[in-house]
């Protein structure tokens, strides 16, 4: 029996969107792209946990660690409006390239054993900047290099490599360190940017800047400026991003994985346990969404999947064992991978000229809101009940999904149309 997907010519007759995933994984500068980022990734979460371990081993000090993993997320909600700019004013690779060997560097720093505590939290401060130009100038030229289903089947790729790396991270980052040591986990973690360099230099073709031949160069506070202006001033750009900014609501969960495992008294391993749910659902629900479902119908399933992201956290009304925790989060990352659909529909809609930027800015709302909502929860399960908090944070999160699904319903048939247009014209 011959293969379905072709015709007797051997031709593949599924839709473009079908089809896209094999299409995109051809592509040789996705691939690099693809790569670099894998590459990223392992070392942003080795890093991660080999500096903290470094900093506790070095302080015996929990609160000294504590501060060393906020310091990896502080840099991006700082630097993410202005520094993403980098990428619509110079060569975006030139931008990739920069960035990758700028934080080989620090972070081998960060390996000298000996360096006292404030320089190793400024080296660390550091090395988090470059990822913020990196990933902006990586997501914009993506955009150059694949177009209409291809661009949203190489976005799922790139963000369901991101959760398996969070999932590859979590359980085997404390290995890598108990193996070597965290300062030679940390010196490996610095290699990993110079080989993500290398691929990027080899596989990925140079580019012009991103601005129009002729015209004078804009400074990078014009560019901060007119990026807020194009995302917040575009009724769909601005939907989208909030849309993306509900994490901070149905993530609460996560940061509060380790008051929750004491509860059921699960330990490091219901931790880990609670903070993997999320992405464990997101691998799947990524796959299913962008997949099996037809584009113009998971553009409109945005708005009713992002109510359904904060709907499992209502199941903290009743006393729920690790299994059933663990569980509910797995389905809210399910429903809540209608951002990879929000994602690759935002970037598709901002201009050419301000991708890089718009994308910057909405990534660094995200680690904004996300820190917020986690920081908030905190600071109340001092003085109001956990399990309260969290369905208190779905509440929220349902009713500003359900606020934002309602012009959805109008603006997703602009997207869609807008989507199918530049399909049909490359």
């Amino acid at each position: 029996m011959g293969d379905p997907r072709t015709a007797g010519d051997g031709t593949d007759v599924r839709p473009d969107w079908k089809r896209a995933y094999t299409d995109v994984m051809r592509v040789p500068e996705f691939r690099a792209l693809w790569l670099s980022h894998a590459l990223s990734m392992s070392g942003g979460y080795l890093l991660s946990i080999s500096v903290v371990l470094l900093v506790y081993r070095q302080t015996s000090s929990p609160l000294a660690a504590g501060v060393t993993s906020a310091i990896t997320f502080i840099p991006q909600i700082l630097a993410g409006p202005l520094l993403s700019g980098l990428s619509d004013l110079l060569p975006r690779r030139r931008v990739m390239l920069a960035s990758d060997l700028v934080r080989a560097a620090l972070v081998v720093g960060i390996g000298i054993p000996g360096l006292p505590l404030w320089a190793v939290w400024s080296l660390l401060f550091c090395s988090i900047l470059p990822m913020v130009p990196f990933g902006a100038a990586r997501a914009a030229l993506m955009t150059e290099i694949v177009q209409g289903e291809r661009y949203v089947a190489g976005s799922a790729i790139i963000n369901l490599t991101s959760h398996v790396g969070t999932l590859v991270g979590l359980v085997a980052g404390g290995g890598v360190v108990a193996l070597v040591g965290p300062n030679n986990a940390v010196m490996i973690n610095g290699a990993t940017f110079v080989v993500s360099a290398l691929i990027v230099r080899l596989g990925v073709r140079a580019r012009p800047a991103p601005v129009p031949d002729g015209a004078a160069r804009p400074t990078l506070w014009q560019v901060t400026r007119d990026g807020a202006r194009l995302v917040f001033g575009d009724a769909r750009l601005r939907t989208l991003a909030l849309f993306a900014w509900l994490a901070g609501f149905y993530m609460v969960p996560f940061g509060l994985a380790g008051p929750l495992s004491d509860e059921v008294g699960a330990g490091a391993v219901g931790t880990g346990l609670i903070m993997a749910g999320p992405s464990m659902g997101a691998l799947v629900g990524g796959f299913v969404l962008t997949r099996l479902i037809a584009p113009g119908i998971r553009i409109r399933l945005i708005g009713p999947l992002a109510v359904g992201g904060s709907v499992p956290l209502l199941a903290w009304l009743a006393d729920l064992p690790l299994w059933a925790m663990v569980a509910l989060l797995a389905l809210s990352g399910a429903l809540s991978a209608y951002q990879l659909v929000a994602n690759a529909a935002f970037v598709l809609c901002v201009p050419a000229g301000g991708r890089g930027l718009a994308f910057g800015l909405v990534a660094a709302g995200l680690q904004a809101v996300q820190g917020i909502g986690i920081a908030v929860a905190s600071l109340l399960v001092e003085v109001v009940d956990l399990d309260a908090v969290i369905v208190c944070a779905g509440i929220l999160g349902i009713a500003g999904a359900l606020l934002l699904a309602a012009p959805w319903t109008r603006l997703s048939t602009q997207v869609t149309e807008m989507m199918d247009d530049r399909e049909r014209t490359g």
